[in-house]
C-alpha cells in the first residue's frame, strides 16, 4: 500500500509542477486528478488517473489494471458522487454518473483503442470494468 501512495504522491506532485502532464509510463496520456471522499473512512482521497474527453464530460475506467475488485475510488464515487477534479490548472466541480449498457461498451471500446491497456485489463477479470462520466457542474478554480 505504501507503495501505491508513493507512487500517487509522486504523480501527484509532477501533475501540479508540470500543468497536467507528467512522463513516465502516463507521457503523453490525458490525465486527471480526482478528488473522493472515503466511502467508509470519510477521509479526503485523490487519485490520478487517466480519462477520455467526452463533450464536456470526462470518463474514467474504474481497471484497478484488471483486478477482480473494483478500486477504492469508485466505491468511493458510489458513495458520495460529487466530488473535484483537477485538468490541467483548472479545478473543477463535477457529479459522478456510472455509464451503463450500449453508452458503456462505446466509450470502453473507443479507450481501448486508443490505449490497448485496458482491453487486456478487461481480459484479466471476469469483473464489467465500469465507466464513469465525471460531469461538470462549475468550475472552483483556474
Amino acid at each position: 500500500m505504501t507503495e501505491n501512495v508513493d507512487f500517487n504522491a509522486r504523480i501527484i506532485a509532477e501533475f501540479r509542477a508540470h500543468h497536467g502532464q507528467v512522463g513516465g509510463n502516463f507521457a503523453g496520456a490525458p490525465l486527471l486528478l480526482l478528488h473522493t471522499v472515503g466511502a467508509r473512512s470519510g477521509a479526503a482521497r485523490i487519485n490520478p488517473m487517466m480519462y477520455l474527453a467526452d463533450e464536456g464530460r470526462y470518463l474514467v475506467f474504474a481497471s484497478k489494471a484488471g483486478a477482480d475488485r473494483h478500486p477504492d475510488w469508485y466505491h468511493n464515487l458510489l458513495a458520495h458522487p460529487d466530488v473535484r477534479i483537477e485538468v490541467g490548472d483548472d479545478t473543477l466541480a463535477v457529479r459522478a454518473v456510472e455509464l451503463h449498457g450500449a453508452e458503456r461498451d462505446t466509450h470502453f471500446a473507443e479507450q481501448a483503442r486508443r490505449y490497448p491497456g485496458f482491453a487486456g485489463y478487461q481480459r484479466r477479470t471476469e469483473r464489467i470494468i465500469p465507466v464513469v462520466a465525471l460531469v461538470p457542474t462549475e468550475r472552483t478554480s483556474s
